[in-house]
């Protein structure tokens, strides 16, 4: 597990050096972890803005963010106006941890295992999390899986606050329709390769 609360140095991310070296990164997992890692390239700056505007900076709590990577999503969730301090990533590649660690050294970056998130995050969350955003490679995992994985976040989070899923797939990693549930998606980003879409799911509370 590795936690992070050094002072950032100031620095532009990711510059386009950053960028290749990113891709170059993502490739390599892929092609040694393909069902872990999920994308042969990180998150493009458009799909990263889009999943970090569903996002509201003024709820307060953590953010939690699964699978990372690289950080492209985290440094999108960063300029949306999240203190660095509130984001709670979690990541299984130890080399991307140790990347994170450098690149956003308040947010508390754990290495380990996102499907498992109460056992991931048994004593670390002090307070309901105001959103969880994930890149987790969904589709790689059984449906009862996907919505364990949601109950779970659900269970974390403040009553209405939002799941983010992005997927290149047409169709929802997670069922649309569901009486525990609403969902909503984002228009296709095109600009994104491949394109992909956004998906929104918050917990249907009952008076």
């Amino acid at each position: 597990m590795l936690q992070s609360f050094q002072r950032p140095t100031a620095r532009k991310i990711p510059l386009k050096k950053d960028r290749f070296q990113d891709e170059a990164r993502f490739l390599r997992s892929w092609l040694e972890r393909p069902l872990v890692v999920g994308a042969v390239t990180p998150s493009g700056k458009i799909l990263a803005r889009t999943m970090a505007s569903y996002v509201d900076p003024r709820i307060p709590g953590p953010v939690i963010e699964l699978g990372p990577g690289t950080g492209p999503v985290t440094d999108a969730l960063i300029r949306r106006g999240v203190a660095q301090e509130r984001l709670v990533l979690i990541e299984y590649s130890p080399e991307f941890c140790q990347l994170l660690k450098r690149r956003f050294p308040k947010a508390t970056i754990i290495q380990g295992d996102a499907y498992d998130l109460k056992e991931t995050l048994s004593g670390i969350l002090k307070e309901p999390a105001a959103a969880t955003v994930s890149s987790l490679p969904l589709f790689t995992k059984p449906m009862d899986q996907r919505l364990e994985l949601l109950e779970a976040a659900q269970g974390m989070m403040h009553p209405n606050a939002p799941f983010i899923q992005f997927t290149y797939a047409v169709v929802p990693p997670i069922p649309a329709r569901s009486q525990a549930y609403k969902a909503k998606a984002s228009n296709r980003i095109w600009r994104n390769l491949p394109p992909a879409r956004v998906w929104i799911y918050n917990k249907v509370t009952h008076p």
